[in-house]
């Protein structure tokens, strides 16, 4: 053989045993690839809400990585029972490294695919939603960071086995588990740690992490929240919940909105100055409970004199819909009373996992305490009585009423926006709805009461329906009102009726799948325009219209009312 002859035998040789060692250190499993491949493929599925590439590339990359994992135990499994009990031909080691060469180049052109496709539908969806799209290029970006997050999360598990096997040999040693069943005791007792520790020490230190984390927030002021010096906002000098006690929420909520002046400007007729009662977790002292001094502040202002009472649950943070809010003031020409009381220092989706019992309780002590005050007014002088929630504020708004009848009997009308799919009114209205009408846009006893609306024309004229009215505002593309943990194994009716009007024609259902998509669009609710996903925009001045009713309100007011909560919302997204 001559000399070059044989030097390339030497690279080859050195090359096949460099493979042969990148293979062992990498340790890939081809049958989990493949299954890494395919569950990267359904995570860049079409969703609710579209999804930037670095969104997009976390939720793959730890989708990539539990198909990883279940494609190893599927492969162990043939292993340790198929292939053990039925004779199979070992092949060469030349088919051998041409199969999984032949399976890495499927998976990768079959990932890269599926990127250019989700580009497509995602432009789709912005499109539904007049939002810009996204380019292919920008979005195979997410591959490139779904590999990096994938890789992550098996090389954190290969740690966890690593800490098996420890635990295994220590067993075997110090308490003579026998070898066979010492790895499946020490992962036992893996198990048993991890899930006292998270259901535990772990779980309530998160909490109170979070809780210490966000209440330095609420201790905060943005220098456009002053106090107010009017005696009818919360926080004012006369105020007896004092300003610094407020809350961020809460001091942002008591120092703007309309004022009489305003109101009068928009409207062109004489107004009232609002009332804005509010108490924050650090307002309560003694014996007295939030809802108590909330009403001890609608007394101080005078709140069951005015023509209109609303009783608000907030979200976990305290937070209150400036738009839901400034809309009734300029309504009503400000003859108004606001009420409502914060109950956590979490934002909605930690409060959702960590509150939500606290959401319903707070929201049936806060009305029940307004609506027994509101009773001891003489029948024919009491102002009418309304409620509002949104999100998870909804839901603890509605834990307030045991049914529709209970409902009717004590409000004047409930306008619910945005509610979560547990809300248990709500979910009996949707299950109860009338046969035909789809679940996105249920019709509820012929919509005589109650009445779910996506737009204005699906409320319609007040005349239309009788009083006390309820309205649901929901998008078909809120991923808030149709996430459940039954999207895992059963297919939603809002899957398999016609889509919403911006939701993709190309979403399916898939078990597992489709409750994980939901899952992550949680957290991209409002990364959307007013309209569509949970940005419900001035649709809530239309709910307020349908639902309350307001005498002599023109046209051409509602579009100047329109405009000027609009540019408010501007202004609060700018400075607060």
């Amino acid at each position: 053989m001559s000399a070059a002859g044989s030097t390339l035998v030497t690279l080859r040789a050195r090359g096949a045993a460099l493979l042969r060692r990148a293979e062992d250190v990498i340790d890939l499993n081809y049958p989990g690839l493949v299954l890494a491949t395919l569950f990267f493929a359904l995570s860049v599925t079409p969703s609710l809400v579209p999804r930037d590439w670095l969104f997009q590339g976390l939720i793959s990359g730890i989708n990539a990585a539990i198909g990883y994992g279940l494609g190893c135990v599927l492969e162990w499994i043939f292993r340790r029972w198929v292939r053990a009990r039925i004779p199979l031909p070992s092949p060469s080691d030349r088919l051998r490294y041409l199969i999984k060469a032949t399976v890495l180049v499927v998976c990768a052109l079959v990932a890269a695919l599926m990127l250019i496709q989700s580009a497509r539908w995602q432009r789709e969806i912005t499109s539904l939603m007049g939002m810009a799209g996204t380019t292919n290029a920008a979005y195979l970006r997410t591959g490139l960071l779904s590999v990096a997050v994938g890789v992550a999360v098996v090389a954190a598990y290969r740690t966890l086995r690593v800490l098996v096997l420890v635990l295994a040999r220590q067993l075997n040693r110090w308490v003579k588990v026998p070898r066979e069943l010492a790895p499946a005791a020490g992962a036992l007792v893996l198990v048993v740690f991890a899930a006292t520790l998270f259901n535990g020490v772990a779980s309530r230190a998160f909490i109170a992490v979070a809780n210490s984390a966000f209440s330095v927030r609420n201790d905060r002021t943005t220098p456009f929240a002053v106090q107010p010096t009017a005696p009818q906002r919360s926080g004012s000098p006369e105020s007896l919940a004092p300003w610094r006690t407020l809350g961020y929420e809460g001091r942002w909520f008591v120092a703007n909105g309309p004022s009489a002046d305003d109101i009068a400007e928009v409207t062109g007729k004489p107004a009232r100055e609002p009332i804005r009662a509010y108490v924050g977790l650090e307002s309560v002292r003694g014996g007295q409970t939030a809802a108590q001094l909330a009403v001890a502040e609608l007394e101080r202002t005078g709140a069951f004199d005015r023509a209109v009472m609303v009783v608000i649950t907030t979200t976990g943070t305290g937070w209150v819909n400036a738009m839901a809010a400034g809309a009734v003031e300029y309504l009503f020409g400000g003859d108004t009373a606001l009420v409502a009381t914060q109950y956590s220092y979490l934002p909605s989706v930690l409060s959702f996992l960590s509150d939500r019992d606290k959401a319903a309780a707070a929201g049936r002590e806060l009305f029940d305490a307004v609506y027994q005050r509101w009773l001891a007014e003489p029948e024919g002088e009491r102002p009418e009585l309304y409620v509002y929630g949104e999100s998870l504020g909804s839901q603890g708004s509605e834990a307030a009423f045991d049914g529709l009848a209970d409902l009717r009997e004590k409000v004047d009308g409930a306008l619910w926006v945005g509610p979560p799919n547990s809300n248990r009114l709500w979910k009996q209205f949707v299950d109860r709805r009338d046969p035909g009408s789809p679940q996105v846009e249920p019709v509820y006893a012929d919509g005589l009461v109650v009445r779910f609306a996506d737009d204005a024309t699906d409320l319609g004229p007040p005349e239309t329906w009788r009083a006390p009215r309820i309205a649901y505002l929901q998008h078909p593309s809120d991923p808030i009102v149709w996430w459940s943990v039954d999207l895992i194994f059963t297919q939603p009716d809002w899957l398999s009726e016609p889509r919403g009007a911006d939701v993709s024609t190309q979403m399916r259902w898939a078990p597992f799948v489709t409750f994980w998509q939901v899952t992550a669009d949680l957290t991209n609710a409002q990364g959307v325009v007013d309209g569509h996903g949970h940005r419900y925009g001035s649709l809530v001045l239309d709910g307020w219209l349908a639902v309350a009713a307001p005498p002599g309100v023109s046209t051409a007011v509602v579009e100047s009312i329109r405009d000027a909560l609009v540019a408010a919302e501007v202004y609060e997204r700018e400075v607060k």
